[in-house]
């Protein structure tokens, strides 16, 4: 599973609680897309969540 380059965030684990209490293994995946970035020496291809693209925190090329 892919993990944002900038805050590092990726997937999270738990269990799933049914009505009856039965707990059976649950996966929580992050929102990271592929996208160019600007960077100092160019354009470079990372892994971003859409929470640090909506914030602002990295520039699309």
């Amino acid at each position: 599973m892919a993990k944002c380059a900038i805050c590092e965030k990726g997937a999270h684990f738990g269990n799933s609680v049914s009505h009856s209490h039965r707990k059976s293994p649950k996966m929580w995946k992050s929102n990271v897309k592929s996208v160019r970035v600007k960077t100092e020496g160019g354009s470079k291809k990372m892994y971003v969540c859409t929470s640090c693209l909506k914030s602002g925190c990295v520039e699309r090329a």
